[in-house]
């Protein structure tokens, strides 16, 4: 693994101006990416995780959202600062993106042959018969049988788990620096899962990937990421590698996910909950976000934001019942 950051992303502020306020989707994220390293990003719905991702592919819903502060810097390039026409040459050439589902991210009349064709035409130039055994070649490297016949059919004659290999096999088929898997196993079966988290670390190791997985699942977080960072109302509350998050928990939201999760060697009558709501993104309570929902809330939590402690190495928590250095 190298040592050297592939991606960077340094106070990231992707916000949405609408009718009832200012949406701060992403309220100053930061964190780093090197060559070979799986980061994953968790959280509840709706804290930003998806909308950050968005924001490195320069792919933000407009017109009401756009980056309003931060920079992206991949491989030494800032692409907050690039052009529409830049950002193409980028998008599915050294970055790709696996969409949250399936089943919509392929276009229902064209055949699989064309689609996965398709971005080896555009960013490789190559002609469409070599562009096809080309897309014959990713179809086989990612585990469809009889590809030659599959080439010629239409994405409702496959399975859910096929036409998740089929985008694996588009995004990965110009040899990308960095993939962003959103959701990648949602509409998946455990076994099929299973099966595509395995396909898809092997990929990552042959390409020497960067790969961030986006998910709720933290035993997906558990099996195939290096790293970790928990996202709550837009911002990054804990990160660190993920044996010491999963064994040195400190953040309460992180210690609540991981409450949340049912455990097979311990009966219990309930399983446990985190109390409330998450915040509406255009009226946050001053302070910590999570303040309003945390066990363990102090009167500062209620004022002010809590700025970045470290644990240990990397292991960093925006918390206050750090500022002491204890807890």
């Amino acid at each position: 693994m190298s040592s050297e950051n592939v991606l960077e992303v340094k106070d990231l502020k992707t916000h949405f101006f609408t009718s009832r306020g200012v949406v701060k989707a992403v309220d100053g994220v930061s964190f780093g990416l090197k060559e070979g390293e799986t980061l994953g990003l968790v959280g509840e719905s709706g804290c930003g995780k998806t909308i950050t991702c968005l924001s490195i592919l320069g792919l933000v819903p407009g017109p009401a959202g756009r980056i309003t502060g931060g920079e992206i810097i991949f491989e030494g390039e800032d692409l907050v600062s690039m052009s529409e026409k830049e950002m193409r040459n980028i998008r599915g050439r050294k970055i790709s993106m696996i969409l949250q589902d399936p089943m919509v991210s392929l276009n229902p009349v064209y055949t699989i042959g064309d689609q996965v064709a398709e971005p080896v035409k555009i960013h490789q130039k190559l002609s469409p018969r070599l562009a096809w055994e080309k897309a014959k070649e990713m179809l086989r490297l990612v585990g469809i049988p009889s590809p030659e016949v599959r080439m010629k059919e239409y994405p409702h004659q496959m399975s859910g788990g096929m036409r998740q290999r089929v985008v694996g096999a588009m995004v990965l088929s110009c040899q990308p620096r960095l993939l962003i898997a959103d959701e990648p196993t949602t509409s998946l079966d455990v076994t099929i899962q299973a099966q595509f988290l395995k396909l898809l670390k092997e990929l990552q190791q042959q390409q020497n990937l960067a790969l961030i997985i986006v998910t709720h699942d933290l035993g997906i977080i558990a099996k195939v990421c290096d790293r970790v960072a928990v996202m709550y109302a837009g911002r990054i509350v804990e990160t660190g590698d993920v044996r010491e998050i999963f064994y040195n928990t400190a953040h309460p939201y992180t210690k609540a996910l991981l409450g949340s999760l049912p455990k097979m060697d311990v009966k219990e009558e309930r399983l446990y909950t985190i109390e409330g709501q998450p915040p509406e993104l255009h009226d946050l309570p001053p302070g910590c976000s999570f303040s309003p929902r945390c066990p363990d809330v102090k009167e500062i939590c209620t004022q002010e934001y809590p700025p970045q402690f470290i644990i240990k190495d990397d292991h960093l928590v925006n918390c206050w019942l750090f500022a002491s250095g204890k807890e």
